[in-house]
């Protein structure tokens, strides 16, 4: 029998190294990423969302709400930004320092582009590829910052349109494969159609697909709860079949009523706390065009809150009493 020669040093650290990674994989994380169909924190903890959605690029100088939002016990905030397709761009310094204010007041910065919302159906609403394109162009203001940031890619990016819906999948997966290619390594959250409620199951029956074509696997999905999850059995299945799935689901938007109809906010807040999976409220303040029951606290005032803004913050279920800051804020 042959005898084997002996292994040189560099040979002896490259076997280690790859025994540590096979024996660490939650090590390797450089921020935010998926495991087992729930997210985990750059430090491998379990992170469940409860947080609201700041209308920022209609209100950029409502600063303050960062740190208002941070004091009623919100973990993350979602910022809604513009590609400048629909509304005035928020450029790459301006999504640093909003990057910056979410790490000030110790908040998960769940980034949006709210251009595309009802493409297919909405005029003048921009596609994923166009969304993806802001997101490259921003690109400097989110490398470096996996640990705090998720780029939720496009804000409900398909009406009702049958054709476009057809497309759901092929378009999530490609944008989500054009953010990898260009190096973003961050947890990548993409919305339902339906403009985000997903009446047709469209995301819910194909998510598994969009999920195992992201060559990082960290991809979450987020579904918007209005009036199509009006009753407990609705929201109680919707949610379930993620979750037995394995997949990483969050509700990205709901609220407690909708011109479209009363959403059970009760059942969305209750099971998602039994289920282990976030939410994020619609919306901190500024609403109109008919929908202003939706803001939480009136004219950005932290100490006027809406009936909408008690039950979100103080209410069973609610966000003071089931958020968890992130622990890479500890």
């Amino acid at each position: 029998m042959r005898t084997p020669l002996p292994l040189s040093l560099g040979a002896v650290l490259l076997l280690l190294a790859s025994l540590l990674g096979v024996a660490q994989p939650a090590q390797a994380a450089t921020g935010f990423h998926v495991s087992g169909g729930r997210i985990l924190d750059a430090n491998g903890a379990p992170f469940v969302m409860r947080g609201v959605s700041h209308p920022h690029t209609w209100f950029a100088n409502q600063t303050g709400a960062f740190a208002d939002i941070k004091s009623l016990g919100a973990n993350t905030v979602r910022v809604v930004l513009s590609s400048g397709h629909r509304w005035s761009r928020n450029d790459t310094a301006d999504v640093a320092n909003v990057v910056s204010l979410c790490r000030q007041n110790r908040l998960v910065c769940v980034l949006e582009v709210h251009d595309t919302t009802g493409y297919g159906e909405q005029g003048g609403a921009a596609t994923l590829a166009q969304a993806v394109d802001y997101w490259l162009s921003v690109r400097e203001a989110l490398v470096g910052q996996e640990p705090y940031v998720i780029v939720n890619i496009g804000n409900e990016p398909y009406g009702n349109n049958a054709g476009v819906n057809a497309s759901w999948a092929a378009e999530t997966a490609a944008a989500v494969q054009r953010l990898r290619s260009a190096g973003l390594a961050h947890t990548l959250m993409v919305d339902a159609p339906n403009w985000g409620q997903d009446w047709s199951f469209t995301m819910r029956d194909q998510a598994a697909g969009v999920f195992a074509q992201d060559p990082q696997r960290n991809t979450v999905f987020s579904v918007h709860m209005y009036g199509v999850f009006d009753t407990a059995a609705e929201v109680d299945d919707y949610l379930t079949r993620f979750r037995d799935a394995g997949l990483p689901l969050v509700v990205g938007e709901f609220g407690h009523n909708h011109s479209d109809g009363d959403p059970d906010e009760d059942a969305i807040m209750s099971r998602a706390q039994d289920l282990g999976i976030g939410y994020i409220g619609w919306s901190w303040s500024g609403n109109s065009g008919g929908v202003e029951y939706l803001d939480m606290v009136t004219g950005f005032d932290v100490t006027r809150l809406t009936p909408w803004g008690e039950r979100i913050f103080h209410g069973t279920d609610g966000i003071r009493a089931t958020s968890r800051q992130a622990t890479v804020y500890d």
